[in-house]
């Protein structure tokens, strides 16, 4: 077992003022695999002073000197991809194939994304008689969760990189490790001192110092909608720049003269990758009323060739739950379910046969569900798919709108027009059409409760920068 005493400021390792150590927990087994000394809201304050002596620099780079620094550091994290993904596998439960192309591979490939963009960014251009200049907006802190940890922490810390930003990282105290391979790799690269900075601790003292700092100049959260309220709430006082991606509950609409087989299978795999502890996942599947017995039907028939278990075990698709806290909600989830009078297809609140160690949840469907249950209603973060009757195109949209999240999306029609046409109606930022593939050039954000901002594309670049306008004199 390792342990972590240490974490990174100002381009060294340093023993942190906090003292509180924490476990490190294997979900599929349940053992302890690394132990972690914690930072505090001293810790957070030095690191924060750190970037923000390191910004004035920083933010004067050049855009060739931030792109090869950016180049050295997507070579780095490739050369140690397969270790990243392993590490990951073991702190949150993904199989590790997945965790290796996914969890591994997503991170290079957004960092990739930006270095293209930052070299084809106009930064200064002219609007008549005035100068538009485009600067890099500070300090920033950066709240990440577990269920993606490096890809998260590379969705904020790339844009940030090019915009010449500098920042401070807090990784979820749940799955930290891969953060101390990214310090590491930083490190390595020669990252001037300052410009990146990781600070380990819980989110109610590390994480709220963060946000509400003076010296930090954006805040910006994946996690909860709770833990995004309490992140505005906290940024209020000093009027920083907050972005939040935030829950989901996304409606998957298979209109009637779409192709139910694929529509089907697919949906269930989009609702159950990373064992529904994805905030885009699929998970309400939207059907025409005459055809909800047949639907559920196949999607059990899909769900029975999931095979689950630990996360080097081969064929795994399904792994465990993160945490014992993780798998006690999602139950909960599922005996309100069948408490409210939703038809239970498969699964259900027990442990899975065969496993009796490690936080595992049936992958489970739900059929005759309506909009005021909880189920319907809220997110679940498990594998749990509900199936939702409707009776015309209308109520599709109006089910699939029906709810505070709009984070993603998806509509299948055999008419391409028509699913165009009804996508466009559902409030989300992103809406898959007909199975379109995931686009790591496409901004991610939502509507509504699901967050503030985008993420990746040049629309996640601006995030980090301040518009200035120089105003010349009149000719």
């Amino acid at each position: 077992m390792k342990e972590y005493k240490e974490i990174y400021v100002n381009g060294s390792w340093v023993s942190p003022i906090g003292k509180d150590v924490i476990d490190v927990v294997n979900p599929c087994n349940e053992e302890v695999i690394a132990r972690v000394t914690m930072a505090n809201e001293k810790d957070v304050d030095n690191a924060v002073k750190s970037a923000r002596e390191a910004f004035p620099a920083w933010s004067k780079t050049s855009v060739a000197e931030r792109s090869a620094l950016m180049t050295r550091l997507s070579k780095a994290l490739a050369a140690r991809q397969d270790e990243i993904g392993d590490t990951i596998a073991r702190e949150m439960g993904m199989p590790a194939p997945l965790a290796r192309m996914i969890q591994a591979g997503l991170p290079i490939a957004a960092l990739d994304s930006f270095v293209s963009i930052l070299n084809d960014y106009q930064f200064e251009y002219p609007m008549g008689r005035t100068t538009i200049v485009k600067e890099a907006i500070g300090v920033c802190g950066f709240i990440t969760p577990w269920n993606y940890p490096l890809h998260q922490i590379m969705g904020k810390v790339a844009p940030a990189i090019a915009a010449g930003c500098t920042m401070v990282v807090k990784p979820s105290q749940i799955a930290p490790l891969n953060s101390y391979i990214l310090a590491e790799i930083m490190d390595e690269i020669g990252m001037p001192p300052g410009v990146f900075n990781l600070v380990v601790g819980a989110g109610s003292n590390v994480g709220h110092a963060l946000a509400s700092h003076p010296d930090v100049d954006m805040v910006s959260l994946t996690g909860s909608t709770s833990s995004g309220v309490k992140v505005m709430q906290a940024a209020a006082n000093t009027i920083k720049r907050v972005t939040l991606e935030l829950g989901g509950k996304s409606p998957n609409v298979l209109l009637e003269d779409a192709d139910f087989s694929t529509a089907v299978m697919k949906g269930v795999y989009g609702a159950f990758l990373n064992s529904g502890q994805t905030c885009i996942a699929l998970s309400r599947m939207i059907v025409p009323a005459d055809r909800q017995k047949e639907v559920a039907e196949m999607a059990a028939n899909t769900v029975k060739t999931m095979k689950m278990g630990d996360a080097f075990a081969e064929g795994m698709y399904l792994g465990p739950m993160v945490d014992g806290n993780q798998q006690k909600s999602v139950r909960g989830y599922i005996e309100a379910g069948i408490r409210e009078g939703a038809t239970l297809v498969i699964g259900g609140p027990e442990q899975p046969e065969g496993l009796d160690k490690g936080y595992y949840v049936k992958p489970t469907v739900f059929a005759d569900v309506k909009q005021e249950m909880t189920i319907a209603r809220e997110e679940i973060f498990g594998p749990v798919l509900v199936i939702m009757p409707y009776k015309t195109e209308e109520e599709a949209i109006e089910i699939a709108n029906g709810t505070v999240y709009g984070l993603s999306g998806s509509v299948w029609s055999g008419d391409i027009e028509r699913a165009r046409r009804v996508a466009k109606e559902i409030r989300s930022g992103q809406v898959f059409v007909n199975g379109g593939d995931f686009d790591i050039n496409a901004p991610a954000g939502g509507y509504k409760q699901s967050g503030i901002g985008r993420e990746r594309s040049k629309y996640g670049l601006e995030e980090y920068l301040e518009i200035k306008a120089l105003i010349g004199p009149s000719v």
